[in-house]
């Protein structure tokens, strides 16, 4: 398979990442409030690589519409996810139209290479927490705020209450709040961190087993890195759905040929 450049457009990020095969490098994420450096960057791999096709997800369609103008008026062709190349996934939703693409390409590339039911966990700007059965259906899931919103919601519904970044709380400080940041990022960590897990245990229930567990997105390994539930944290499962997309849009086509 011949390289391949995926871009995943999120509410405050964006990835990117090149494909060689199954090996993915040097991937990276950068704010999309300042678009400067994410367009350098996707330039800094279109040199060394003029052939690769550029695939690009995205929840966030200012932004990617803006990304794909600029590559298309540097001459480079941008296929993007639904519009160009479809995830075929089999679904169990009442309506799969608000969907997000970040959900469905996670859930994609956590079957092909679980083979098997899989939760996924992705932890961004929102959590979400989403089931895929052993036939391969994306069942649904729940969403809830990520870490950051929350911390953010705390800080502008409450005046005396500290802008917060991201990060777990001092362990070392105990499990009681011993200021106000600590007893925010004590909550804000449990509420993250116990809801996945309410959600876990009410899947298994429902399906009658625990499946594998996989956690991606940018919070991920604050959240979850010590967690005996989640099996695996994989950065990049939305990248790795793009390419399985495009892996299965091949074989569509050399099907057809045949």
């Amino acid at each position: 398979m011949q390289p391949l450049l995926a871009i995943a457009v999120g509410n405050t990020r964006t990835r990117i990442g090149l494909f060689t095969g199954t090996d993915l490098a040097d991937a990276a994420s950068h704010p999309n409030t300042d678009p400067a450096p994410l367009h350098r960057a996707i330039r800094d791999l279109l040199e060394s690589h003029h052939e690769a096709p550029i695939v690009m997800a995205s929840v966030n369609p200012p932004v990617a519409d803006a990304v794909e103008s600029v590559l298309e008026d540097s001459g480079e062709r941008v296929l993007r996810i639904n519009r160009d190349i479809a995830v075929p996934m089999k679904h169990a939703l009442d309506d799969a139209a608000t969907l997000g693409q970040d959900r469905i390409l996670c859930a994609f590339g956590a079957y092909a290479r679980a083979k098997q039911a899989v939760i996924v966990i992705d932890a961004g700007t929102c959590i979400t927490v989403d089931f895929v059965d052993g036939q391969g259906t994306f069942q649904g899931g729940a969403i809830a705020p990520g870490l950051t919103l929350m911390l953010r919601s705390m800080n502008e519904g409450a005046a005396a209450l500290p802008s917060l970044d991201a990060a777990p709380p001092d362990t070392a400080r105990g499990v009681f709040g011993k200021d106000t940041a600590h007893a925010m990022r004590l909550g804000a960590f449990a509420a993250c961190r116990g809801m996945v897990r309410h959600l876990i245990d009410t899947y298994a229930d429902a399906f009658g087993a625990y499946p594998q567990i996989v956690a991606t997105g940018g919070d991920a390994s604050v959240l979850f890195k010590d967690d005996e539930l989640v099996e695996s944290i994989v950065p990049d499962l939305q990248l790795i759905g793009i390419l399985e997309a495009v892996k299965a849009a091949g074989d569509d086509h050399e099907e057809a040929q045949g």
